[in-house]
């Protein structure tokens, strides 16, 4: 691996995915389950709070200047993840088998052992990659003033 790879520290996105996604193992089964699918539980703020949380990976792979096309991936695994949590209870179980961040990580280190030496990002690449950043975010945020108002019109 070449010098600008190693500048590129993807501890904390190895840990954030674990945590996120792994975090304890359902006795009896080799099934993980991970703080995103528990604070997923908490109507609209649980996916706004995974969504930021999830945002750090997608950080690293912006600093590890993976191609835009992954960087977009990443950003619909998110966004798939936030719309799985528009679904009570059922979307939880649905996050645990999707394991979006697991999935971001796993792309982030491929593209770090693919290529790992990159020039430095043109102003095209760095306005892309925080408008990719940005939309799960706000994808997050809006999945969770929708479900605030849903369960809002639900209560009255």
């Amino acid at each position: 691996m070449s010098d600008r790879a190693r500048e590129v520290d993807v501890a904390l996105s190895r840990q954030l995915a674990k945590v996120m996604d792994d975090a304890v193992t359902v006795p009896g089964t080799r099934v993980g389950v991970g703080l995103d699918a528990v604070i997923g539980l908490v109507p609209g703020i649980g996916d706004a709070v995974g969504s930021a949380l999830s945002g750090v990976i997608v950080r690293d792979a912006v600093r590890a200047r993976v191609p835009m096309a992954v960087l977009a991936r990443m950003g619909l695994n998110l966004i798939v993840d936030a719309l799985l949590g528009l679904v009570p209870g059922f979307g939880d179980l649905l996050d645990v088998a999707h394991r979006a961040n697991r999935r971001n990580v796993r792309l982030l280190m491929r593209e770090i052992e693919r290529q790992p030496l990159r020039e430095p990002p043109s102003t095209a690449y760095v306005i892309g990659a925080v408008a990719l950043m940005l939309v799960p975010v706000l994808a997050g945020v809006a999945v969770a003033v929708l479900g605030l108002w849903l369960l809002w019109r639900w209560l009255t």
